[in-house]
């Protein structure tokens, strides 16, 4: 296990004379708007990645442009407009994404050359705008910081794929360090279990067990040799561990399946009606792999996985926050970013 330990504040008086640095939190991203348009752009680009969609051959790019394209956006935006933030007419993972950084800027407030900024792999602000706000502000050093704690080909690589294509078209290029995945951090396992305990605490019931549900991969990925698979079940054995439960206890699924090949397994909503039909009727469900609620998590969990636990006879869900900018979760960021900007600052 990774061990984690707090780095001691810098001297202020000598920040002054330190080379500016850049830190630049990196999530998935989403559409712009809420309705079929902005939902086909940003799925053009989701799925013309060849780190997620492997195969980018002729058969694929017709079934994307001819099928995909013209029917998906129209029931996606719906499903959008389910957890919009009408307020700030943007998706939640925005909205959460912002004040991460915002909040992390605060905490880092007393190291005056560290500037703090945000991005998303897909959509905007685009990875390429916060480069460039970065080294307009004087930005010698950035340290990339993509918001997965599981490592996977098909997130954590094809941020740096796109952050390295940026800076290949940059004649004076900054330096730049990216950080590890943090999926057996001290700091994020215990950030898990707090939140949990929390969040079981509000509830009017106690649930029977706990499903973690991660994003699913297809099967083929990690026979290929993609460790995400090995890294969520780090994670879990990890939680069961700090929370004192076993495999029949908090159970490890995988969600958000595509096309129509084999993905891990086992299924978050086949899961779900297993479960209901055997009897279970109290159930709790968190997603470790998230670190923000977004569509996948208000959405497919909260509420699709939640009506397929009660149409199958189950009684009381309850969905259990990301550790968005929550304190716990803040910490986690926050001394990822410390320890991988030593020699920095």
């Amino acid at each position: 296990m990774t061990s984690v330990v707090p780095i001691e504040s810098a001297n202020p008086a000598a920040d002054s004379a330190l080379p500016r640095v850049g830190v630049l939190l990196i999530n998935l991203g989403t559409p712009d708007t809420a309705d079929a348009p902005g939902v086909r752009v940003y799925l053009k680009e989701f799925l013309s990645d060849a780190r997620v969609i492997e195969d980018q051959g002729l058969i694929w790019k017709l079934v994307l442009n001819g099928i995909i394209l013209r029917r998906r956006p129209r029931t996606k935006a719906l499903d959008y407009l389910k957890i919009w933030n009408t307020e700030r007419d943007e998706s939640p993972l925005k909205t959460i994404t912002r004040s991460q950084r915002d909040k992390l800027a605060a905490a880092l407030s007393d190291r005056d050359h560290v500037v703090v900024d945000w991005a998303m792999r897909y959509g905007n602000p685009s990875i390429k705008s916060g480069i460039d706000a970065l080294i307009a502000k004087g930005c010698e050093r950035i340290l990339a910081v993509p918001l997965y704690p599981q490592y996977s080909a098909s997130t954590s690589a094809t941020v740096c794929d796109e952050v390295f294509r940026v800076l290949a078209q940059l004649r004076n290029q900054p330096t730049l360090r990216v950080t590890p995945p943090y999926y057996d951090d001290a700091a994020y396992i215990e950030a898990l279990a707090t939140s949990i305990e929390a969040h079981l605490a509000t509830l009017s019931f106690k649930p029977e067990l706990i499903v973690a549900s991660f994003h699913g991969m297809p099967k083929s990925y990690v026979e290929k040799g993609d460790p995400y698979q090995q890294h969520c079940i780090a994670t879990t054995e990890a939680l069961r561990r700090r929370l004192g439960m076993d495999e029949t206890r908090l159970l490890l699924t995988f969600q958000s399946r595509f096309g129509n090949d084999e993905w891990l397994q086992p299924y978050t909503d086949k899961t779900m009606e297993r479960l209901a039909k055997q009897g279970v009727r109290r159930i709790a469900v968190v997603t470790p792999g998230f670190s923000a609620d977004c569509l996948e998590t208000l959405e497919e969990i909260a509420q699709e996985n939640a009506e397929i636990f009660k149409h199958n006879g189950g009684e009381q869900f309850s969905a259990i926050p990301c550790l968005n900018d929550s304190a716990p979760g803040m910490d986690v960021i926050r001394i990822l970013v410390l320890r991988e900007l030593q020699g920095w600052i």
